[in-house]
Order: C-alpha cells, then structure tokens, then sequence
C-alpha cells in the first residue's frame, strides 16, 4: 500500500525514481515516520474525487480526457463570469488589462512590500538613461520621460527594448544599493494606456505571448496592454497571473528585510530581480528554497515567525495561493478554491485541477497531450514538503540553521 501511494505521488510529481523514493524514505525518517506522504495522497484522493463529483461527472469511471474537457469548459464560463465581474463583455480586450488591474488593486489580499524608493529608482535611471524606452515612447528628455510615465512602466518599456548590456549595468547598479534605499509601501498593479503603449505593448505581447511583468525590486506589477481582439480566457488569466506576482513580490520583500543587515545587501537585491531567493538552510543535504520557507511560516502559528524577528513581521509572511484568492472573489468560483495541488493520477499522466493550469490550457487551446501541470507540481511538492517541515524533528532543524544563519549575519553588520 505505502509503496503503491509513493509510486502515485512520484508520478503525479513527474520525479525521478529512485531518488524520489530515498528522498521521501529520508523525510520519514528525520521526521519520526509520520507517514506524511501517504496521509497527503489520501487526501489528494479524496478532494480530487469531490471535485470530479461537483463538476457533474461520476469519480469512479472518468477518464482523463473527460475530466480535462470539463475543466476546460468550467474556465470558459468562469472567465465569461469574471468579464462580467470587471466590465469587460465588449468584443475587444483593448481595456481588459486596465480592468484587471483596477480588481485586483482592490483585492482583500496583503500588499505590503520592501521596495526601492522613488527617488533611488530615479537616480539609477538618470545614470543609466534608457535612450530607446525614450524614443520609443517620444520623449525627447529624461526629466520628461520621468515626469509622465510611472517608473514600472520606464522598466517595462525597457525590458522590452533596452539591450542586454543595459540591464546587466542596471544588476551592476543594484549592488551598491542599502537597505536605506527601500522603504515599506503597498505593492502596485499598473496597466499603461494611451496610443503608444497600445501599439508598442500589443505586438509585444502578441510576439512572446504574455503581457505580465513583474518587478519585484520595484514592488510593482504591469499589465500590458493585449491585442484588440478578444483572448480566451484572458480575463481569467491575465487576473490570475497578476495575482501570482503580487505573490512573488511580497516573497522577495520578506527575503529581502530579512537579510538587510547583511554586508553584500546589495548583491542579494542583484540576485532577487533575476531569480528565487535560496538560503542556507537545508534539509537532507539539499538548500531550501526562501519561497518555500516563506509558505512555511506562512502555515505556522505566530511563535514559528519569531526566529524571523525584529526585521520581518507576521504581516510580512501572510500568503495563499493565488488561486484560493481569485477564487475567493464570488461564490462562482469556489470550486477552484484549495484545489492548488489537486490532480487526477491517470496512466498517461496527471490532469491538473490547478486554476492556473487549467486557464493556461483553455488561453493556449491545448490539446489534452499536451497540457499544462507546472503550477499542480508546485504547489503539490511544496504541500508535501511543508507535511514534513512541519514536523516537530525537522522543525526544530530548520529553526535551528535559520538562527544561526541571522546571528552570523548580525555579527558581521
């Protein structure tokens, strides 16, 4: 029975075997044989079976094709819902990022982040001008550019057009940044409008196929504007994606007050643009990565975040899924809501109940081979993963190397 649920759970996951099977036979063991896995798959089970169950369809005799076409159809009705939601019926997508931004602005969701000031975002732009972003949106001077345009949407506008040399003299920039260049402020959505953002901002996204940027140094999101014709499912993802970038900002925000005593701050800040954060705790060997962390003590109770103290409050480390928020928008939706790290484990493969996958798959009308599990086997290894950091054994390592890690860096302050 156990070896058949670790078979499952590996498949689901897409691991690799035998290491999945010794990773997770090490986990039991330093946790004090909680069998966490198998208790995590017998609930996956069941919810999966309560899902399948209330979109109309028998549990005991679905196949994955007939799961993964009502699930296609769940997205198309519930994106036609939330265009409703915002106001975007027109057959046009012209405004929807607009829209889009201006919901989940008022989202009941925490915003606060650790991001750099106006002033210093400006005076590294002033350094290093971006001359095409300026030709490209027609302005003859910087001052002016600065004046009118919001400085997410200079970077936006610079990530589309500015060479790679710029950008690796901005990251070079970013290391001789202080603590004292942020401050604490409400992340921001931005969705730049007018005539040349529309033309600019839709061939590029009809180009790379996704309109969302995410400047987590900045504290800021923007949404560029899509194509005038009307995207499936766009609303719904486009809301989604926004969603997760927020998310991902507030993680890197936390990372980064955490560490601001350290000597190199401004290397972590050069890091933290371009990728996750990790640190130097581990487990079995292996760095755990920050944003796992991070959803750690997000799940604790308050006594767990104090090791994070006096630089990282509990408000810092709230967080849920993106997906359990957008589907915390109306009674609609409900059914997407703790179904993150859901999947039906079939012969050919698992078939996400993940929102995320599951919008993805209808925007890109992808057929059922080659559908999207990324964001399930996330979120499902991160579920498992926090089964057992949650354990008192492995608990008290990890709190243990995470001190150690915050004295030494307060020592060499």
């Amino acid at each position: 029975m156990k070896a058949t649920m670790t078979r499952v759970l590996s498949e689901l996951l897409g691991a690799k075997e035998p290491g999945f099977r010794l990773v997770v036979q090490q986990l039991e063991h330093a946790a004090g044989a909680p069998s966490a896995d198998i208790r995590l798959m017998a609930e996956v089970g069941q919810a999966v079976r309560d899902a399948i169950r209330d979109l109309g369809l028998d549990p005991n005799d679905t196949t994955g094709p007939e799961l993964y076409n009502a699930l296609l159809e769940r997205v198309k009705q519930d994106d036609k819902f939330v265009r409703e939601l915002i106001g975007a019926e027109a057959q046009t997508d012209k405004d929807l990022s607009v829209r889009v931004a201006r919901l989940v602005a008022k989202l009941e969701a925490p915003k606060k982040t650790f991001a750099l000031k106006n002033t210093t975002t400006k005076r590294l732009l002033k350094k290093l001008p971006p001359k095409k972003v300026m030709k490209q949106l027609g302005y003859r001077s910087l001052d002016s550019m600065l004046k009118h345009e919001p400085l997410p949407q200079v970077y936006a506008a610079a990530a589309m057009v500015e060479s790679a040399t710029w950008h690796k003299q901005l990251l070079a920039a970013y290391r001789q940044l202080n603590p004292t260049d942020f401050e604490s402020r409400d992340s921001s959505v931005l969705a730049p409008a007018g005539k040349r953002w529309e033309e600019f901002g839709a061939k590029y996204v009809t180009d790379v196929k996704h309109n969302v940027f995410t400047f987590k140094e900045l504290g800021a999101v923007v949404l560029l504007p899509l194509p005038a014709q009307t995207v499936d499912g766009a609303a719904l993802a486009v809301t989604l994606l926004a969603v997760h970038a927020v998310n991902d900002i507030r993680v890197t925000s936390a990372y980064l007050k955490l560490h601001q005593v350290r000597p190199d701050f401004g290397q972590l800040v050069a890091k933290a643009a371009r990728s996750e954060p990790t640190t130097h705790t581990s487990l079995l060997g292996q760095a755990l990565p920050w944003k796992l962390l991070h959803r750690y003590f997000a799940r604790s109770d308050g006594n767990n975040a104090t090791v994070l103290e006096p630089h990282v409050q509990s408000e810092d480390i709230q967080w849920q899924p993106a997906e359990n928020i957008v589907a915390g928008l109306h009674d609609r939706l409900e059914f997407w809501q703790h179904g993150a790290h859901l999947a039906l484990h079939t012969a050919d493969g698992p078939v996400s109940l993940n929102l995320t996958d599951a919008v993805l798959n209808f925007c890109n009308h992808l057929p059922y081979e080659r559908r999207i599990v990324h964001y399930f086997r996330d979120h499902l290894w991160h579920e498992l993963m926090l089964r057992y950091l949650h354990q008192e054994n492995i608990e008290q390592l990890v709190h243990e190397q995470l001190n150690d890690e915050l004295v030494t860096e307060e020592a060499l302050a």
